[in-house]
């Protein structure tokens, strides 16, 4: 038997051939509910996760997440969405995927296996003692992630791997946090894009969610380092002013204007009655933090 848990039949979808779709949709809904217990499961190893990752930002460092496959992509997409999320630089969190942008919509199976290039990738990011990475592996064992994790280590930044089985004891020797969401295995035997690739997008959710939060890149659970750079992001720039402010829709576009589209500026320049640029320098003085200028919660959802 594979000792990795990713690679076991599964025997509740032993006859799923057989099923009808009716069938099948709920014996993947049975299998999915596994999910959230399981990351659940790793709320201290995620809670430690979160802390290097907000350290590693306040100190000017970067998050790196390294996979192949599904979990590479997963790494790349989770990376990409911070920015407009929260107005991060994108240098800030960086995914990197075995076989390069290619992997990203064609599988390159046998990026994985070269362990070399994956400590070659970490060289070329300019990998250093600021810096944490996050190795991404459903099966534990990836050697592409193996490699970096272990050069990573070699330049002194800090370590985790996500996996949804044990990884060998190589690997856990060079990371500083082991998040692993056991879900057990797939539906379809080896399918990693199911309940694992689930399980993985959920605690790098939580990663990153929780070190920008802890960041100030909200203000109770709106975010306001969000830049309107497009319709949609402007109309909701506007309706958290409106919200956050008290003021109508004309009022909010007039802040927004003046605070050259930051929605975290505005909303303190209207509070504190200051220009951008007063503004700019208090929150630099608090981390960014609105709660440290502001320490009135915003007004409750109707």
């Amino acid at each position: 038997m594979d000792p990795r848990l990713t690679e076991r039949r599964n025997p509740r979808s032993a006859n799923i051939d057989l099923a009808s779709p009716q069938e099948i949709v709920d014996l993947m809904n049975a299998e999915d509910s596994l999910v959230a217990p399981a990351v659940a499961a790793q709320r201290e190893q995620l809670a430690a996760a979160v802390t290097i990752a907000e350290q590693t930002f306040r100190a000017g460092g970067r998050l790196f997440y390294v996979g192949a496959g599904t979990s590479g992509r997963l790494g790349v997409l989770d990376a990409s969405e911070c920015p407009p999320t929260f107005g991060s630089d994108p240098e800030m969190v960086q995914g990197i995927i075995a076989g390069g942008l290619p992997a990203l919509t064609r599988a390159q199976e046998g990026a994985e296996d070269v362990a070399s290039d994956g400590a070659r990738a970490l060289d070329e990011r300019g990998v250093n003692e600021l810096d944490f990475v996050v190795g991404i592996a459903a099966s534990g064992t990836t050697p592409y992630v193996a490699a970096a994790l272990h050069r990573a280590r070699e330049l002194g930044a800090r370590t985790a791997i996500v996996a949804c089985s044990p990884p060998p004891a190589a690997i856990l020797a060079d990371v500083d946090v082991a998040v692993l969401p056991l879900v057990g295995p797939e539906l379809v035997t080896g399918s990693t894009r199911l309940k694992a690739g689930t399980a993985t997008k959920l605690a790098l959710n939580i990663i990153t969610t929780g070190a920008f939060i802890r960041l100030g890149k909200t203000f109770g659970n709106l975010m306001v380092d969000l830049r309107a750079t497009n319709a949609k992001l402007e109309d909701r720039s506007e309706r958290i002013l409106m919200d956050v402010c008290g003021v109508n829709r004309e009022r909010a576009r007039e802040l927004l204007d003046a605070a050259d589209g930051s929605v975290k500026k505005a909303i303190v320049m209207q509070a504190l009655d200051i220009d951008r640029d007063a503004a700019a320098r208090a929150l630099d003085e608090v981390g960014g933090v609105i709660r440290r200028l502001i320490p009135d919660e915003p007004p409750p959802v109707s």
